[in-house]
């Protein structure tokens, strides 16, 4: 609701328009209301788009806001993405310690991403990873109740809450592709809404997220494959910088390309050197 707003307040502002020309529809998705179960369980990513999907299909709405990490890497063609505002911070934050090493031993880690937990196995073999899934303030309950010692939660969304003080930011660890970034999606044939959406794009947030996303369709990778990535501009070019792991964190391989916006083919060029370099367990999570 928090990502609503803000892109109904920018569309606001970018067309000099007052605040009651964007009403706010509230979709509660499948992915919302299963919480005992990992994604990979019941659906992966679809969970939280495929009811917006059918809204915005069916003319219910005239755009759909996302957070663009939980945005399946295919989608429908008659649906495009077609602004991304600019990014929030992209890193995780740990609560419940000062870093990884500091955690005591033997620690329980609170996560449903399969890629914060192979981060943090590969960092600490010794963790117990527990399911962790809701909102913010359920996983900081969880936290609080004694359930784990610590989880990860993205810094983006501890922001956007005002929580600016919870947690140590994870400089170390690459996030999840598209992490920090918020997505609007539009019917393909909308045009005078697609051109109106334009105004709220932010080119440089725009290209990266597309090159992490390229990533992920090369790879071939689903909400079970432990993948992190992170593009940067960098002189007008851009840095993809990348890392698939096995499930306990012990095989990874990691690797980065330079390139210009317009090689569309850059980021499965990554993909294949990640693939062709890496070791069988970490393989096999990958179709790509």
């Amino acid at each position: 609701m928090w990502q609503a707003n803000m892109v109904a307040d920018a569309l606001c502002d970018a067309h000099g328009w007052g605040r009651d020309r964007v009403e706010i529809v509230p979709i509660r998705t499948t992915g919302d209301k299963v919480q005992d179960r990992a994604l990979a369980e019941i659906g992966g990513k679809a969970l939280w788009t495929k009811e917006l999907d059918r809204a915005l299909l069916e003319h219910e709405i005239d755009f759909a806001v996302h957070s663009m990490k939980d945005v399946e890497t295919i989608r429908p063609a008659e649906i495009v993405i077609a602004a991304n505002p600019p990014r929030a911070d992209v890193r995780d934050r740990l609560i419940g310690a000062d870093s990884l090493a500091a955690l005591p031993p033997d620690p329980r880690v609170g996560t449903s991403s399969p890629r914060r937990a192979a981060q943090v196995r590969r960092a600490r073999p010794d963790a117990r990873i527990l399911l962790f899934r809701g909102n913010v303030d359920t996983r900081l309950r969880k936290l609080d109740d004694g359930e784990a010692d610590a989880t990860l939660l993205a810094a983006a969304g501890l922001e956007r809450l005002g929580r600016h003080d919870i947690g140590m930011p994870l400089d170390d660890l690459l996030p999840a592709p598209a992490q920090g970034a918020v997505g609007v999606e539009a019917r393909a044939e909308d045009r005078a809404m697609l051109d109106l959406l334009t105004a709220i794009d932010h080119a440089p947030t725009s290209l990266c997220v597309r090159a992490e996303r390229g990533l992920l369709a090369a790879l071939g990778a689903d909400c079970r494959s432990p993948v992190a990535a992170l593009a940067q501009l960098e002189n007008e070019r851009i840095l993809l910088r990348a890392e698939i792991l096995s499930e306990d964190g012990r095989d990874y391989e990691a690797g980065e390309i330079l390139f210009m916006p317009d090689d569309a083919q850059a980021p499965a060029r990554l993909a294949r050197t990640l693939l062709d370099r890496a070791a069988p367990p970490v393989r096999q999570l990958f179709a790509g």
